[in-house]
């Protein structure tokens, strides 16, 4: 007779076997045709139609570049990137006025279905997020379950597709652009990243809104440089920050853990250089009647990295604290900076003033919500900035 635990072994081997079996639905990754970046662009002017060659009946309202990660044994011959051999990716473009439906012709010039779980970044031209609406861009997007929520969505001012090429041999853009977002850490000129899922939120609250600026130099090589300014209502590019702008910007929303501020000593015009540690932030609204102001308390911590005016270590608390009245002035001209343009050029709120208010004074917000961003710009802001030097670097007595 069997013995009990061998009964029991042999149910558990049997259970364990259920969990060892492979999937009888799933598509080999052979077999597919992964992309990693997505780009739209205007059509250009002097591109004809494909109509007269037999092509699908469409409007030529925008160009879509897909970035893909090709298999092994796959298509070698890329539309604008060379041969996947030598760059590592492909770039295919097609024109039209659907982006699915684009996405479906491409069954038939491509031998492997298109997958989109990979996906890492959408770079927009301003030139057509101009024209057109980002809902109205992003509805397949948004609607595609292939595409995870946490892809990361950019603009550029230049053409899309630029930001899309080669930067050096063997590195992929997608995965290069999407990158750059983890060096925030080093520069506050890095925005936050704006996801999917995070813009699908604002642009249903009707909020202003910034997208990281993305720009090629003579080199095609892209890089990071300001963000474009999107507002509520019509989710349309209006214009731009400047890097500038974005430390004014990280100062009024705090949470950077790094940046340099540079100054100038008033004797000599020596550089003087101030690296962050860390800034934190309070955005205080004020309700008064039928008055409203904000009040912005900003606290930063940091090293006194370069000081072209004295090398060595500064030997006296007063020499400390004029050192840190003047990065206090400098940041005060940023913050200035930023919300000059937020509320006389751009009138729009992108520095997080709305929150706080219905955070607050939820009653007042609703009444206010609908023609929020009319509203900020004539509210008066009052900031004050508070530096303390903590520590000069390596340098020792």
């Amino acid at each position: 007779m069997i013995s009990h635990s061998k009964k029991i072994g042999c149910v558990v081997m049997s259970i364990l076997l259920l969990f060892m079996t492979g999937c009888w639905s799933s598509n080999e990754i052979e077999d597919l045709s992964v992309y990693v970046g997505l780009g739209f662009d205007s059509v250009q002017k002097n591109k004809q139609s494909n109509n007269q060659n037999h092509d699908f009946p469409k409007r030529d309202a925008l160009t879509v570049t897909v970035q893909l990660v090709p298999q092994a044994g796959g298509k070698k011959e890329g539309t604008s990137s060379g041969s996947a051999s030598e760059t590592g990716f492909l770039n295919e473009q097609m024109t039209g006025d659907s982006i699915i439906q684009i996405f479906r012709q491409f069954a038939l010039r491509n031998d492997r279905p298109l997958i989109g779980h990979h996906l890492k970044i959408i770079v927009v031209s301003s030139k057509l997020s101009k024209k057109y609406s980002m809902e109205q861009m992003l509805d397949f997007i948004l609607r595609d379950n292939d595409i995870r929520p946490s892809c990361l969505v950019v603009v550029s001012h230049q053409k899309a597709s630029d930001a899309l090429n080669a930067v050096e041999s063997g590195e992929i853009p997608a995965f290069y652009l999407r990158g750059l977002v983890d060096n925030r850490f080093r520069s506050n000129k890095i925005l936050p990243e704006m996801t999917l899922a995070k813009l699908d939120a604002l642009m249903e609250s009707g909020s202003s809104f910034l997208l990281q600026n993305v720009v090629t130099n003579v080199k095609g090589e892209p890089r990071f440089s300001g963000a474009g300014v999107y507002q509520g209502k019509t989710k349309k590019w209006i214009g731009e920050l400047e890097e500038t702008d974005l430390e004014g910007l990280s100062w009024i929303m705090g949470g950077s853990r790094g940046g340099a501020l540079k100054t100038y000593a008033p004797k000599g015009g020596y550089t003087i250089t101030y690296e962050i540690k860390n800034v934190k932030s309070r955005i205080i609204p004020k309700v008064q009647g039928n008055e409203i102001s904000f009040h912005v308390q900003i606290e930063s911590e940091g090293r006194l990295m370069e000081d072209w005016s004295a090398p060595e270590i500064p030997s006296t608390t007063k020499y400390l604290h004029e050192l840190e009245e003047q990065f206090e002035e400098a940041a005060g001209k940023q913050i200035q900076q930023v919300l000059n343009k937020m509320q006389n050029i751009y009138h729009v709120d992108v520095g997080g003033f709305r929150d706080q208010l219905r955070i607050k004074h939820p009653r007042l917000w609703e009444k206010l919500k609908k023609d929020w961003d009319k509203t900020f710009s004539q509210i008066h802001i009052t900031y004050d900035v508070k530096m303390k030097i903590t520590e000069f670097g390596s340098t020792t007595e």
